[in-house]
């Protein structure tokens, strides 16, 4: 580490709230699948700043269309129109299956916006108050008062209790726990189709068929958050989609705008009627300028047949990571679809990270002792190649 970036790392762990546990790196810019520190150091990005970055990093067309928009308009407030806006709604609308968007700054205002909604919902269909909401145990929807409320690791909640009421938490894939949670009260039932902070588990085919028919059958709204596995990286637009089923509401964000601040929770028609002017509202979200950003997402992964990269070579990655499983015993685990992958070891993972970093490959974990692997989405056979080839020296080096 040169004396500049120590002094860059120094000066801002005095003025930033320690509330991360940083790598001890300055990144200076972006290139595709690589990224730069202020010395010119080269890393290969297999996180893609937490599946947000889909697209790669400095994109001519996408930051064109940024550049474009900002010198049109940046923001104006949801007291007006503006036409980046309706053609983002219309586009995630059309690639989800919803019918209505509401645009928020962030995926945990998403969450927010979706626990609102489905307990509005159920205050015009009862005329009471105090819906009930269902989680799944390990889930993760965000840090927020309402999104820790229905976040299902403890060790996050516990801190800042009391949260929300009316909130229980079922064990993930595991119907018989879900229906032994329901009440006469239960307005919404929320899971991840596949859980990401809590270790990257699928749900599997019986359990999410499964929830959706007890929802139909009782009444009761169904939501997605695909904030992480959403936006193309199963293979699907949406990994609900590979399952065939459909929320009653969605939560998005990450790669929804490839890098700038935007997320959505969207509904059916009929849930969406449930909101009313008054009901909700942001002074940000979706403003012309994200919305320009989501707009052109949404082109680039059409022109550039991001999906079927996705699955080509997810499928490649899967192949290798499994070599790599069997190759090593204090590997108990391969996960995951698409370009949302785990290893699982016996033991915590931070040495690996941190030799793998010293090397010029960026990983990121995903609790104590599973490596998640979330690259762009325009990855190459050649970067899982050179990936694998960093893995396994540290690997070798450390175990």
């Amino acid at each position: 580490m040169t004396s500049n970036m120590k002094q860059i790392i120094d000066e801002a762990d005095k003025v930033l709230m320690h509330t991360y546990n940083r790598y001890q790196l300055v990144l200076d810019y972006g290139k595709g699948m690589y990224l730069y520190d202020t010395d010119g150091k080269e890393y290969l990005d297999f996180t893609s700043g937490i599946a947000v970055f889909s697209l790669g990093y400095d994109d001519k067309d996408y930051n064109d269309a940024l550049k474009h928009q900002i010198d049109l308009l940046l923001h104006t407030s949801n007291y007006f129109y503006a036409k980046p806006t309706l053609e983002a709604a219309k586009k995630l609308s059309k690639a989800s299956g919803m019918d209505r968007v509401f645009f928020t700054n962030s995926g945990t205002e998403a969450i927010e916006g979706a626990i609102k909604l489905a307990r509005k919902y159920y205050y015009k269909k009862t005329g009471k108050a105090g819906g009930e909401i269902i989680s799944m145990d390990h889930s993760f929807h965000g840090r927020s008062m309402g999104a820790l409320s229905i976040t299902g690791t403890k060790k996050y909640r516990q801190a800042f209790e009391p949260l929300i009421g009316g909130v229980k938490f079922a064990t993930f894939n595991d119907l018989n726990s879900v229906k032994e949670n329901i009440s006469d009260k239960t307005c919404a039932i929320i899971m991840e189709p596949i859980q990401g902070e809590g270790g990257l588990y699928p749900t599997t085919d019986e359990f999410i068929k499964g929830v959706r028919k007890l929802c139909d059958e009782l009444g009761i709204l169904l939501i997605f958050d695909e904030i992480q596995c959403g936006m193309g990286r199963t293979g699907d637009m949406f990994s609900y989609q590979g399952y065939k089923v459909k929320p009653d509401i969605l939560t998005s964000a990450k790669a929804l705008g490839c890098g700038v601040a935007v997320g959505a929770f969207a509904a059916t028609e009929a849930v969406a009627a449930a909101f009313e002017p008054g009901d909700h509202g942001t002074t940000y979200g979706g403003n012309p300028f994200v919305c320009a950003a989501v707009s052109k997402v949404f082109d680039l992964y059409e022109d550039r047949n991001i999906l079927e990269n996705v699955k080509r070579v997810g499928d490649y990655l899967s192949l290798k990571l499994n070599e790599v499983k069997n190759k090593y015993d204090i590997i108990v685990d391969h996960r995951g679809k698409g370009l949302m992958q785990a290893l699982e070891f016996k033991s915590p993972v931070n040495r690996i990270i941190a030799k793998a970093l010293e090397k010029g490959l960026i990983l990121i974990s995903a609790g104590a002792n599973v490596i998640r692997f979330l690259p762009p989405l325009i990855l190459e056979e050649k970067h899982v190649n050179d990936m694998i080839e960093i893995l396994t020296e540290c690997l070798d080096e450390l175990v």
